[in-house]
């Protein structure tokens, strides 16, 4: 399993701590199960933005890959033109 960016860790825990303000806000939750609850929706959310953030930059990954690749593809050059043999070539002229 790959190591988590500091992008993901920063924008999960940010989405973590922002939506579990914004829910206890709005819920008005006061008792114990009421905030565990708040806290688990809100872990779910920040995983959730962690892990589409990681398949973005899977996807951004891939298509770099993908162009770099079809760069160096079209740079290299085609088939090295075939050479003269036969009648009439003496091999001093190769």
């Amino acid at each position: 399993m790959p190591r988590p960016t500091a992008a993901q860790i920063a924008y999960g825990s940010a989405a973590v701590v922002f939506s579990a303000l914004a829910l206890l806000l709005l819920t008005g939750a006061e008792g114990g199960i009421a905030v565990a609850a708040v806290a688990a929706v809100a872990l779910a959310l920040g995983l959730a933005v962690s892990v589409t953030l990681h398949q973005r930059d899977v996807q951004r990954r891939g298509t770099a890959l993908d162009a770099a690749l079809r760069t160096v593809q079209e740079a290299q050059p085609g088939p090295a033109p075939a050479r003269r043999t036969g009648a009439g070539v003496h091999s001093l002229h190769r």
